[in-house]
């Protein structure tokens, strides 16, 4: 049998029993949005075995979330038709649900519960899931567990918001070690043998699985639903497959320049991971462990330091650069959603930073621009038109680029609280890897989260890091990626 899942990633949402005489065991996949490497299918599965009851896997996509669009759809779809074929092959019954308009799905979740021994779902801590979660736990007759696979640290072990990465680095010296002992399985449908769960009766009526032609996202499947035809699916392809690739290449092809090339926009290195991420199509550990892999590394590598000092994983150069960027400066946005429920508004920011961007509100703008100008990338900067003619066109930005991005709207916004409205506005309405809890992170980072005081004192600015086009143009190449994302016809 293969270990269980560790006690400090599960949490029973609700007080109701588990109840052995049910039909089956009901995973609601909802934010690890794959099958394998995910705590909390093995979860489920471990309920399956123990109480003989066969596995029911419900996969939905609701339409009546903020910023629901072709592109999120797409990009959600295609992962369902990887998912729908490794349970098919393992003979787990797998419903894929599409909502065709906002509400449809009223009584979806309660019809799978009714006769089932215990729901497992998955934990994440920001957008509307947490609420999501919340109301089914209150509603529900039957036990629901929610499984915390989000990062290599549970998110209870961090017992406090770290306001620097520097403090959460050196909490992670200390604590992360024994935890890397505890992965997920990396195929928790491996042998099952508990066969088809039956859906209840009249769901598959009421609620059919979604068409071929949903699953293929066709344009005119998602013409029918009601949801933001202007943002376009992208080339890059959804899905655990497509993810798997996408490491692959990473790891083979970009890794050995990532310290040296991973902010240089021309020299497209990055890892291309974060969507695959967002939506759960590939999980941390899965990434950690191909690294690990390539690098030969074991845990007895890691060094015995609670300096804070990047560098302390055991493996190489490129490795440990890479690793800072996935660990410590993606916990740390894991670590303040689901700690503080106000993430997303600017009062949350630091007081410092708050103060300076008040000083300086009224200071004169030598250019403003609406929303709509931001959108279409209509502002006097090339630079910064073309790092939103890659957003909106692709659904990526570029990692340096997103930085000065995010400062240049700080900057030609008519307050600090119209900029950071519209940068999340931006972000999570084109971003694959929109709606995260880095997202929220990395634009209050442009207003002065998990930063300092910086001088001299700048109009607008205050003490907030200031960040420009020349000097990036000055240091970077960016010749190429100008050329390609460039100047658009408006």
């Amino acid at each position: 049998m293969p270990a269980a899942v560790p006690e400090l990633r599960l949490r029973a949402a609700n007080d109701r029993p588990v109840r052995p005489d049910g039909d089956h065991v009901l995973y609601w996949m909802i934010a690890a949005r794959r099958t394998r490497a995910n705590f909390g299918l093995q979860r489920a599965v471990e309920h399956a075995r123990e109480l003989g009851k066969p596995l029911l896997v419900f996969e939905p996509l609701r339409c009546g979330y903020r910023w629901a669009s072709d592109r999120l759809h797409a990009f959600v779809l295609q992962g369902m038709v990887d998912n729908a074929a490794r349970c098919e092959a393992a003979g787990v019954t797998y419903l894929p649900w599409v909502e065709p308009h906002a509400g449809a799905g009223k009584g979806l979740l309660a019809a799978l519960a009714e006769r089932a021994c215990v729901v497992v779902t998955d934990d994440f801590p920001c957008f509307f899931l947490p609420r999501m979660v919340a109301a089914a736990a209150r509603t529900l007759a039957v036990r629901l567990e929610v499984v915390d696979g989000n990062g290599l640290l549970p998110l209870c072990v961090a017992d406090k918001v770290f306001g620097r990465a520097f403090d959460l680095r050196r909490f992670l010296q200390k604590v992360l070690s024994a935890h890397l002992a505890e992965f997920p399985v990396g195929d928790p449908l491996r042998g099952y043998d508990l066969g088809a769960a039956k859906l209840p009766r009249g769901v598959a009526t009421r609620w059919p699985r979604a068409s071929a032609g949903l699953l293929a996202a066709d344009r005119e499947a998602l013409a029918a639903l009601p949801i933001d035809h202007s943002v376009a699916p992208v080339a890059l392809r959804g899905g655990a497959e497509a993810g798997g690739v996408t490491l692959r290449t990473f790891l083979q092809q970009r890794l050995p320049r990532y310290s040296a090339e991973r902010s240089d926009p021309d020299a497209d290195c990055a890892s291309g991971l974060s969507p695959y991420l967002h939506f759960g199509h590939l999980g941390v550990h899965q990434v950690f462990a191909g690294l690990a892999v390539q690098e030969g590394w074991k845990r007895d590598r890691i060094r015995a330091t609670t300096s804070g000092q990047r560098g302390w994983f055991g493996m190489g150069e490129n490795a440990e650069a890479f690793l800072d960027e996935l660990v410590t400066w993606r916990e740390l946005g894991f670590n303040y959603t689901h700690h503080r429920d106000d993430y997303e508004d600017f009062a949350s920011l630091p007081e410092w930073a708050k103060a300076t961007l008040a000083e300086h509100a009224a200071d004169p703008r030598e250019h403003v621009y609406t929303r709509e100008e931001f959108m279409q990338s209509r502002t006097h900067d090339e630079v910064w038109n073309a790092a939103q003619n890659q957003l909106r066109e692709t659904g990526v930005l570029q990692n340096y680029l997103r930085m000065l991005w995010g400062k240049k709207v700080l900057e030609w916004s008519r307050t600090p609280e119209e900029a950071f409205a519209t940068l999340i506005d931006l972000n999570n309405r084109y971003a694959l890897d929109g709606r995260d809890p880095n997202s929220y992170t990395g634009i209050s980072w442009v207003f002065g989260r998990y930063d300092r005081p910086w001088a001299p004192k700048r109009s607008v600015y205050g003490v907030i890091r200031y960040m420009s086009s020349t000097n990036t143009v000055k240091k970077l190449r960016v010749k190429e990626y100008l050329a390609r994302y460039g100047v658009r016809p408006h």
